[in-house]
C-alpha cells in the first residue's frame, strides 16, 4: 500500500495576501542545489517581493531568497539567483497565455517539502486596490473580534 507523502511547509508568503487576489493556485518542483536543499530544511527562505516569468518556454522564479547554508563553502551558491521551475510544457504554455491578460501576474505563495522533494505553491494573481486592501484588513479584524468573543463565552 502506498503511503501518503508528507509535506511541511518552509516559507509562506503573507505579504502575496495583502497586496494580491488569488484567483487560481498550481504546483511546481524548483531546481536547486543540494547546499539550497540544506538550507531550506534549516528554514532559511523569504518569498517576499518574488516574482515567477516565462522566457523561451520555461517558468523561472526570480526573488526568492535562500541564505547560504553555514557548511557549505565554495559549493553555496547566490542567495538571489534566478530559479527555474519545473512543470510540464503545456502547464507553462497555459500559464503564459494567462500571464498575457492584463493585470495578472504569478507569484510563490509557499515553498515545501513533499516527500524528498521541495515544491513551490504558485498564485495567479491580480493586484488589490488600496480599498480593497483595507476591506480586507477589517473583516479580518471583525473576524477575529467574534472569534475572541465566542472563545470568552464558551468558557
Amino acid at each position: 500500500m502506498a503511503e501518503k507523502k508528507q509535506s511541511q511547509i518552509i516559507a509562506q508568503n503573507k505579504k502575496a495576501f495583502h497586496d494580491y487576489f488569488v484567483d487560481e493556485r498550481f504546483e511546481a518542483g524548483i531546481a536547486l542545489f543540494g547546499t539550497e536543499v540544506k538550507s531550506l530544511r534549516q528554514g532559511k527562505a523569504n518569498l517576499k517581493d518574488s516574482f515567477c516569468s516565462v522566457k523561451a518556454g520555461e517558468l523561472f522564479a526570480e526573488g526568492i531568497h535562500i541564505s547560504p547554508y553555514e557548511q557549505g563553502n565554495i559549493f553555496n551558491r547566490e542567495p538571489l539567483r534566478v530559479r527555474t521551475l519545473l512543470m510540464h510544457k503545456r502547464e507553462i504554455m497555459k500559464l503564459h497565455g494567462l500571464l498575457q491578460r492584463d493585470g495578472y501576474t504569478l507569484i510563490p505563495l509557499s515553498l515545501y517539502f513533499s516527500g524528498p522533494r521541495v515544491k513551490v505553491e504558485l498564485g495567479l494573481c491580480r493586484g488589490k486596490k488600496l480599498y480593497d486592501k483595507r476591506e480586507t484588513d477589517a473583516r479580518r479584524a471583525a473576524d477575529r473580534t467574534i472569534e475572541r468573543y465566542t472563545k470568552q463565552n464558551s468558557i
